[in-house]
């Protein structure tokens, strides 16, 4: 079955990467949530987006400048609509104590690019452990060399490789970096691409699909997660399929 990744919440209908966003996917049957961890200057980790508070905030700067309580002052929803102003930008503890108990698989990807976070896979990885939630989680980035750290700190927890371009034979190059899936731009994902990643028994999560007519060619070809804004949308279209 494939699994309903709702893209940073609900993102489509309320402000990304809030709880808000969280709960409301989730209450439109999501079978996953998708998310980003990012690094205060104390150390804590939480969940949004941009390296910069600036786009989905009423503040400025870069998320490692501020402390955690900062951040906490920040509105997190008025960006989107003047009647979500008031959201607070998570910490991933809360994303794991809403679900921890539900059956839905947590992806959280590392954004560890543009800002080189330090020990920040120990840190998500220690919380993950702390919550027991290792076999629900898969972590992924951009930054394939945090998902090579990931591997060393935890065999058991899976791995994908973010990409947005064609790359020659993925999954080969997925098997020589440890990884457990790859998380394409869903442009990348031709049949022919999609039976050789198969043939390899690698999974393949792919972003950020929010048109039905390409909902509908990927759970044709049994992707094993898509990763949308809209997961209303992807449900109805899953139930549809088993008609």
């Amino acid at each position: 079955m494939t699994v309903n990744f709702a893209h940073r919440g609900a993102s489509g209908y309320y402000p990304e990467n809030t709880m808000l966003s969280f709960k409301k996917a989730i209450e439109m049957g999501c079978t996953g949530i998708e998310t980003d961890v990012q690094m205060t200057r104390d150390g804590s980790l939480i969940l949004m987006h941009d390296e910069r508070v600036d786009r989905t905030t009423n503040g400025t700067g870069f998320v490692k400048d501020f402390s955690f309580d900062d951040i906490r002052k920040l509105d997190a929803g008025g960006f989107f609509s003047k009647e979500f102003a008031g959201e607070k930008v998570p910490a991933i503890e809360e994303l794991i104590e809403l679900v921890k108990d539900k059956d839905i698989v947590i992806n959280f990807e590392i954004k560890s690019g543009i800002i080189i976070y330090d020990k920040i896979e120990e840190k998500l990885i220690d919380t993950i452990y702390k919550y027991g939630i290792e076999k629900k989680v898969i972590l992924s980035s951009f930054n394939h060399y945090s998902m090579v750290m990931c591997k060393r700190l935890s065999k058991e927890i899976k791995t994908g490789l973010l990409y947005m371009e064609g790359i020659y034979r993925p999954e080969r190059y997925c098997r020589f970096v440890g990884a457990d899936a790859l998380h394409p731009y869903f442009y990348t994902l031709r049949k022919e691409v999609i039976d050789e990643i198969k043939r390899e028994n690698v999974m393949i999560n792919t972003f950020t699909v929010n048109e039905e007519r390409y909902m509908k060619y990927l759970l044709k070809e049994k992707i094993d997660g898509i990763i949308t804004n809209y997961p209303d949308k992807l449900k109805k279209l899953m139930e549809e399929s088993h008609e």
